[in-house]
């Protein structure tokens, strides 16, 4: 079970390793969401993710003889860069599997970390089967993407930076927008704030037609989602929400937020022009849905975490020319 006493020791294990992240900040984007909008940069995180801190959490866990075996991961591309940075820290073998339409540059960077890519059509293979084949072959450790306590406390640090980075604020009610896939982000800030600043709510934001999380929240019970492709949100489309994510968000986050591919495309735009950094669709889902969704957001401050930063160049000049 993940808690905060395991979020609190992931955090020690990646003293030096993991960047504690800025949060930034711009009167042209408070204008445009109608109050004070705070951006936690995690696309500034080594690998650009922060999906660093989940897989150095659960790899710096493992038992020493059971690195060494190896460590197997799926992920469209921001789980497989951080899995793969620090299995290659430790020494450890890495098999990384990943769709054959994720962006070039995630699947680049995941080798140049050194792990070995094995790709799947995810419309038409399951990478769950792929990677129990693959584990009973070669005596692989699956490291999974978020439904896994360390992962979920490594992901959990954002929120305890978050309580410290805040704390002088004097913050009111105000909510903390994450963007959602399986929800390991989201439910590791949430038990962090939970303990650290309780007058922070985490809400997930998502694509249209990619809304799983937003639509159990409603309905109590693990939604799935239609199409696993069709968004620019690549980073966060997943079948539904964890088996360990969903209880944690149900018990503690806000109402779920839904954003237009369009609208991530302008996120993504308005990041670069007025924060000066780079975010994917996926990882600017959070900022558009403070910009954007305005109308459902109470309180005159709102947090977004920009999470992941790993953008082809086509899609990132796309946003900057179009949006």
């Amino acid at each position: 079970m993940t808690d905060i006493d395991r979020i609190r020791a992931a955090r020690t294990r990646a003293a030096g390793k993991i960047l504690k992240t800025p949060v930034l900040s711009s009167p042209a984007l408070d204008a445009i969401a109608g109050r004070r909008l705070l951006v936690k940069a995690e696309c500034l995180q080594y690998t650009g993710s922060f999906k660093a801190r989940g897989g150095w959490s659960a790899i710096s866990a493992l038992d020493q003889e059971v690195r060494a075996r190896g460590i197997l991961a799926y992920s469209s591309g921001n789980h497989a860069q951080g899995v793969a940075r620090a299995a290659q820290a430790f020494g450890a073998p890495a098999v990384i599997i990943m769709p054959a339409d994720a962006p070039q540059s995630k699947i680049d960077g995941t080798k140049s970390y050194g792990a070995e890519v094995v790709t799947y059509d995810r419309e038409t293979e399951s990478r769950e089967d792929i990677g129990a084949a693959l584990s009973a072959e070669r005596g692989l450790t699956l490291v999974r993407p978020y439904d896994q306590p360390d992962v979920i406390a490594g992901q959990g640090t954002v929120g305890l930076e978050i309580a410290e980075q805040t704390k002088g604020l004097e913050l009111g009610q105000t909510d903390v927008i994450v963007c959602a896939g399986g929800g390991g982000l989201a439910s590791g800030i949430a038990l962090a704030l939970e303990a650290e600043a309780p007058h922070l709510r985490v809400r997930t934001s998502e694509p249209v037609g990619f809304d799983d999380v937003a639509r159990s929240l409603v309905s109590g019970q693990r939604e799935s989602n239609e199409r696993l492709s069709g968004s620019v949100c690549d980073a966060i489309l997943t079948p539904c929400p964890g088996e360990l994510t969903f209880p944690i968000l149900s018990r503690l986050a806000g109402p779920g937020l839904t954003i237009t591919d369009e609208e991530a495309m302008r996120a993504v735009a308005l990041a670069f022009r007025h924060l000066k950094i780079v975010v994917e669709p996926g990882g600017a889902a959070g900022l558009a849905a403070a910009l954007f969704r305005s109308d459902q957001i109470e309180g005159d401050t709102v947090i977004a975490v920009a999470t992941g930063g790993n953008v082809d160049t086509a899609r990132f000049s796309e946003a900057i020319l179009n949006y």
